[in-house]
């Protein structure tokens, strides 16, 4: 009987593939997901023979995973609202899923090149789908953030298989079509879908947006098991980095725990030094086991490239901050300027549409200005984006003249950094490694946004504390009536009506709780804006500022896909 895999070799042209088309990049999908699906070897043995249906599955399943966390911020406030949850529950319901995402894909890449990309691709639909399941079928915070952690697993074993899949079913003469028809619907679901998911919760309840995977993730498998074979990696190590994987889920954990209490204990606290303490001696452990590991998940050695390190450095800095303010402006949109949560997902559009509109322009600048000069004004032209959610005049929570050109600049300069990262991770290894380091840089932004959401929930936490005293102070409010937090709490909106847009700002009190909340996001703005202007000095000084003429013909050329 004949073996239904298909088992691959390595291929050298395989990474540097020139792409042939130009394409959108959706908003969602992390820097090097192009690279990724670049990178894998060519397949050599029983060729897929319903190519079309085989992209489609892998379309949705990775599609599922992509705007998982736009959707859900959108939901947020009434999911809040109805379980009657803390603010920092809230953090972990995102987190939760960041956590075991982030510290999982890297091993959930080894396993799909071990076990076989289409075992694993449906395993991990079908784990994202039962706990999707859970997710709406919870009844305390407790609940959905345990369910959120399965998810997240799941989104660890489908993500990198979908793009391997794509990788191993398609030959280079393919790929670029085949990516660009990939990073199309990727693009219209990274804008869909938050609207969508506003409007699930609004006409339904926030557990419809959980829910809605469950058909989704029925046709996906249906899909995958009728087209893609299943393909593996000829050289895959026969032991994975559990030791490692397991270490780094352990001390983001630890870490991630220690600086959510922080918000509301303060750093003084027993319990906040020591999860802190632990998460890092726990992420300096993991560092030990790569170091010492034959088949480390993330080979430290892939580091002494100083572009590499750069490059990773600012897709940190950078999507940290992208991290934060996107979890926070729904629930200030929500929260404090009265807008329903399908009018928060639209007003997230301009960031995914300019994107994808201006991300098949942009390639070009790579080969004519260089990497870094790109990678210094792009986070740059973010970190004015940032700052303009900031502005005086977004105060009043006026769209068009305040959150609408915010997004607008922030998505132009998230439109010119994505290019010249993916050429910087691929120029900065060897041929060989640009699967493992493509690999790394795409683990990178979802540990930022895990790390946001914590640290930044500390400045928003603090800012709108400190704004609501001194608002209460001013209406001479009794100290022994404050309730501090009050505002952020479920009680603290009528009574934790579902719908907070519903609830009318007529008192004075109610004024300033909304006015803390939105100080509280210009504060987060700020730091979110630092942390932009910080990659982009990083960018100007630790990439290399190679000219075109002396960049590798496959990297100089990378622009002009």
């Amino acid at each position: 009987m004949a073996n239904p895999d298909l088992v691959e070799r390595e291929s050298t042209s395989a990474a540097k593939s020139v792409p042939k088309s130009t394409h959108a990049v959706a908003a969602q999908a992390s820097p090097c997901d192009e690279l990724v699906i670049r990178a894998q070897p060519t397949a050599v043995d029983r060729p897929c023979r319903r190519k079309r249906l085989a992209l489609a599955a892998t379309i949705l399943g990775s599609s599922m995973a992509f705007i998982d966390g736009s959707v859900v911020n959108v939901a947020l406030p009434s999911i809040q609202a109805e379980l009657g949850a803390s603010v920092a529950a809230m953090q972990w319901v995102v987190n939760a899923y960041l956590l075991f995402l982030g510290s999982l894909v890297l091993v959930g890449g080894s396993m799909g090149d071990k076990l076989g990309r289409r075992t694993i691709f449906i395993a991990g639909i079908a784990l994202f789908t039962l706990a999707s399941a859970a997710c709406g079928f919870a009844s305390n915070a407790a609940a959905l953030i345990a369910a959120r952690a399965v998810q997240g697993i799941g989104a660890a074993l489908l993500v990198p298989s979908s793009l391997a899949i794509i990788g191993a079913v398609f030959d280079d003469a393919a790929r670029g079509r085949a990516i660009g028809t990939w990073a199309g619907v990727g693009a219209i679901t990274s804008a869909v879908g938050p609207v969508a998911g506003g409007w699930l919760v609004d006409a339904l309840s926030w557990r419809a947006i959980f829910f809605l995977n469950v058909p989704l993730a029925v046709l996906t498998i249906a899909l995958a098991l009728a087209s893609v074979p299943n393909s593996h990696k000829a050289d895959a190590p026969e032991r994975l980095d559990w030791p490692g994987a397991l270490a780094a889920a352990a001390g983001l954990a630890a870490l991630t725990f220690g600086l959510t209490l922080a918000s509301t204990l303060g750093f003084a606290q027993a319990r906040v030094l020591g999860s802190i303490g632990a998460g890092v001696l726990l992420l300096g452990v993991f560092v030990w086991i790569e170091a010492h590991s034959e088949n480390p998940m993330m080979p430290l050695d892939v580091f002494r490239s100083r572009d590499f390190s750069g490059a990773n450095l600012v897709t940190l800095l950078l999507y940290f901050g992208l991290g934060g303010a996107l979890f926070f402006l729904p629930f200030t949109l929500i929260r404090a300027h009265g807008y329903h949560a399908t009018q928060a997902g639209a007003a997230l559009l301009p960031v995914p549409v300019i994107i994808g509109l201006l991300s098949r322009f942009t390639g070009g600048l790579t080969s004519r200005f260089g990497a870094r000069a790109l990678l210094t004004v792009g986070p740059g032209i973010a970190g004015i984006g940032f700052a303009l959610l900031a502005a005086p005049w977004a105060r009043g929570g006026g769209y068009w003249s305040g959150f609408f050109p915010a997004l607008v600049v922030l998505g132009i300069g998230l439109t010119i950094t994505v290019a010249p990262l993916t050429t910087v991770v691929m120029g900065a290894v060897a041929a060989d490694r640009t699967g493992v380091a493509s690999g790394i840089n795409n683990a990178v932004p979802r540990v930022a946004s895990l790390l946001a959401i914590a640290v930044l929930g500390i400045v928003f936490v603090w800012a709108h504390d400190a704004a609501l005293a001194a608002r209460l102070d001013a209406l001479q409010v009794p100290r022994e009536a404050w309730q501090t937090g009050l505002s952020l709490e479920p009680a603290a909106h009528a009574d934790a009506n579902p719908n907070p847009a519903s609830v009318p700002l007529a008192t004075p009190v109610a004024r300033a709780q909304a006015e803390a909340i939105a100080d509280a996001l210009r504060a987060v703005a700020l730091v979110s804006a630092a942390c932009a202007f910080a990659a982009a000095g990083l960018a100007l000084t630790t990439i290399r500022p190679l000219k075109p003429s002396a960049l590798p013909p496959q990297i100089a050329h990378h622009g002009d896909q």
